[in-house]
């Protein structure tokens, strides 16, 4: 795969807040890495602000550990169990929930949840000696309770010793037990600034790559100058809570944000899947007409039109029915439209997600698990991909 990402170029990556999603940046992270996309500083907020420590420490090893083994009681002074058991509310027993529910909200009642596991993941991850050598910059937001404003911080300006707590100083979530850090108390930066793109930004930064979990938080509004590119790493699929610390959910947001990372860097298409295509449009009208005159007898049957109307039919009526029963709008082509109609035909199929595939390698795969499905029972567009 060719890059679509200009690689001579350097970046500012800006790492969103949002607890326990913050696996997600490091996948992302690792697919920037191995594609060669060159990093110059990072700013973060709350658990981007633990990534950019991680990422200026430039060892993905140890971040992928982290993340993978990462658990509640690592982060907060809680029961394993007892969280896992409230995030997986819906398999509980009413009674259990309810009795879950009332010592958890007894722990945030007594000032909150303990965080010197936090205090301690950092202090046995975090090396202040290699952030400052990295060639790096590496900034932070958080927000001084005791000053009653913001604080855009330059990590590396920070006195010696102090990087640690000044990474906890950003990650004070409001369910958190707030300590003073210094004579001086904190919250969790995302109340005021969530993304910090202005961080860059205002040090003269003009290509950005920001890295998206859609924490709870402040976004500001920030106007982009004409001659700044912004490009985007983001899920389109629930990361889940930001409390979720979970391992298992962290391999997977991972893997998540590996593959998000590419779909940016390579130009990959699809809305579930990753797709490697190059193709002009008469390449997928070509697909969509080469079809078999059964298959034609088919899908005019099961949309309830007459055989006689035959080729003309299909691409005049049930094209567009196909359209608006995938709901891809009123302008689409018949590039996007079959490309829909292969993801909608491998969601269905439960075609694993979380590699690249090519538009050929994705339509043998569906070809391959329908020949044990009961076809009759699925959608009529499924034809269009099963029979050519």
């Amino acid at each position: 795969m060719e890059p679509v990402i200009d690689l001579s170029k350097e970046y500012g990556l800006v790492l969103e807040g949002g607890g326990a999603k913050g696996a997600y940046q490091i996948g992302a992270w690792k697919a920037l890495k191995e594609a060669g996309v060159q990093i110059r500083g990072v700013a973060g907020t709350s658990v981007g602000a633990l990534n950019g420590a991680l990422i200026c420490m430039g060892d993905l090893e140890q971040a992928e550990r982290l993340w993978k083994t990462i658990a509640y009681s690592k982060v907060m002074d809680v029961d394993d169990g007892q969280m896992s058991r409230l995030f997986d509310k819906e398999k509980l027993k009413p009674e259990l929930l309810r009795s879950t529910l009332k010592d958890t909200f007894k722990v945030l009642g007594e000032g909150g949840a303990d965080i010197a596991p936090l205090r301690k993941l950092i202090e046995e991850n975090i090396d202040e000696e290699r952030i400052r050598k990295s060639p790096m910059e590496f900034y932070s937001c958080t927000y001084s309770l005791t000053d009653r404003k913001e604080l855009d911080v330059d990590m590396k300006a920070v006195p010696e010793g102090q990087m640690q707590d000044m990474l906890l100083a950003s990650s004070y979530l409001p369910v958190f037990k707030n300590e003073k850090l210094h004579g001086k108390t904190y919250m969790d930066g995302g109340v005021t600034n969530v993304l910090p793109v202005n961080t860059l930004l205002d040090r003269g930064y003009e290509n950005l790559i920001l890295i998206r979990i859609f924490g709870v938080g402040h976004e500001k509004k920030i106007t982009i100058p004409e001659e700044v590119t912004v490009l985007e790493i983001a899920p389109r699929s629930s990361l889940g809570s930001i409390l979720q610390f979970d391992g298992a959910k962290s391999r997977r947001n991972m893997r998540m944000g590996y593959y998000d990372a590419l779909r940016m860097i390579y130009g990959l298409e699809g809305k579930i899947y990753y797709i490697e295509e190059k193709e002009e449009e008469c390449y997928y009208l070509k697909r969509l007409i080469g079809i078999e005159q059964v298959t034609l007898k088919i899908l005019l049957s099961r949309y309830k039109l007459e055989y006689e109307v035959g080729m003309r039919g299909y691409l005049e009526a049930i094209l567009p029915m196909i359209a608006a029963e995938l709901k891809i709008g009123n302008d689409w082509n018949y590039r996007n439209l079959y490309l829909s109609i292969l993801e909608a035909s491998a969601k269905l199929l439960r075609i694993g997600k979380y590699r690249v595939y090519t538009v050929e390698e994705l339509e043998m795969a569906v070809r391959k698990k329908a020949e044990g499905a009961m076809i009759e029972e699925l959608p009529a567009f499924i034809h269009v991909i099963l029979n050519h």
